[in-house]
């Protein structure tokens, strides 16, 4: 008997969000034990009936304490596993946005722990996952 595995679809909204030449990256939480440590861009998922860019913004909130405003979409970006006990397909919308401040402070019991402002110089010899490689690649190349 053939077992199908459970088809699963996550979208989800990120920001690139760039002050005084630096990119602000957060690390993942314990939360994520297949990627503890590594770093990504701010974001994460849409909820129900939540317009992208207004998920980006509040995920962005959340996350890093920092206020922006969605600019343009910078990239659509499309993931597919099936290595796992599901067969997972991400859906993850980049944007553009305008920093408008705020104080930066960590996430408390979130996917992500620590975040903070890097230059490009900064970010060569950090761990990234695969979204904020494209996200360093579209704001410095």
């Amino acid at each position: 008997m053939i077992q199908i595995k459970k088809q699963y679809t996550r979208v989800s909204a990120y920001g690139l969000v760039v002050n005084e030449e630096k990119l602000l990256l957060c690390r993942l939480s314990k939360q994520l034990p297949r990627w503890v440590g590594q770093w990504t861009l701010p974001g994460g998922g849409i909820d129900f009936g939540e317009h992208p860019e207004k998920a980006a913004v509040r995920e962005i909130m959340e996350e890093t304490g920092v206020n922006v405003e969605i600019a343009t979409v910078a990239n659509v970006n499309s993931i597919h596993d099936d290595s796992g006990e599901q067969n997972f397909h991400g859906i993850r919308i980049i944007y553009h946005t305008n920093y408008l401040g705020g104080d930066l402070r960590n996430e408390v019991n979130g996917t992500t722990d620590f975040c903070k402002w890097f230059s490009r110089d900064e970010i060569a010899s950090l761990p990234l996952v695969d979204i904020a490689e494209l996200g360093v690649n579209i704001v410095f190349n």
